[in-house]
């Protein structure tokens, strides 16, 4: 009986051991991630886009714990948009307690979109821009100067991937992006940490999965390119980091360049 107690005792220590290196890890990489690229300063008033998905859910967690560090000095507040016309069933209830226990003041947006208006863009184009300008609208509201976006190295790199494989551009989504037009930046806290860290942290969570129905949803490569990615890392494990660098080491002179 006692024997049993103490090999008890002993796995929950080292639950909590590998919990604790594990949220010790990603804070780590999301703090070298916020230094190099600059993402946050002393006065920020940051909305959270929290679509309820494991990665703005580890997004809110994480940024709430940091608002409680000194230096930095800021300030977040969370959204959740939803699209009208996309069968995407949203746990509201579960998604404002989350933020409240956090001390995160929570907004529920509704909005929608016609995929007739520009049959130029893919409906998954149009929905995520008619969010991102949802976003928009409730960052003024609220008086904030940044919006804070749960894409994590993966999204990163398999955007990369997709522009250069899709639309022959040596692109991707970038850390911190400052958007003129709206008089607004957009920072992604999450680019250096590794997909599976969070896949492990929202299981350990216990992060609700919110049901999404999308219609358009076969029409994205990004499923493809996930499987790339993996393929890629398994003829060379420091593939991630590779295609990392290779974004700060273009070397113009060995491109083709017109005459």
């Amino acid at each position: 009986m006692l024997l049993h107690y103490l090999c008890g005792r002993i796995e929950i220590n080292m639950q909590t051991l590998d919990e604790r290196k594990l949220i010790a890890r990603i804070e780590r990489r999301m703090a070298k991630g916020m230094v190099e690229y600059g993402l946050l300063d002393d006065g920020d008033r940051v909305l959270i886009g929290l679509s309820g998905g494991k990665d703005s859910l580890a997004l809110t967690e994480l940024l709430a714990r940091r608002t409680r560090i000194f230096k930095p000095r800021f300030e977040v507040e969370a959204v959740h948009v939803v699209m009208r016309n996309i069968p995407y069933q949203s746990d509201t209830d579960y998604l404002r307690s989350f933020c409240e226990e956090r001390g995160v003041p929570f907004t529920l947006y509704e909005a929608e979109f016609d995929s007739s208006t520009d049959r130029r863009k893919s409906p998954c184009f149009l929905c995520s821009w008619n969010r991102r300008k949802a976003l928009f609208t409730v960052a003024k509201e609220k008086g904030c100067n940044k919006i804070a976006l749960g894409h994590h190295m993966d999204d990163i790199l398999e955007t990369l991937l997709m522009n250069q494989v899709f639309q022959g551009a040596f692109s991707t989504m970038p850390p911190r992006l400052v958007m003129k037009k709206f008089d607004m930046t957009l920072i992604r806290p999450l680019c250096l940490v590794h997909e599976t860290d969070l896949e492990e942290l929202a299981t350990l969570r216990g992060y609700r999965k919110q049901v999404k129905h999308c219609p358009y949803e076969h029409e994205s490569h990004r499923t493809g390119m996930k499987d790339i990615l993996r393929q890629l890392e398994a003829m060379n494990p420091e593939a991630r980091y590779s295609l990392w660098g290779s974004m700060m080491n273009v070397q113009e002179e060995l491109l083709p360049t017109k005459i």
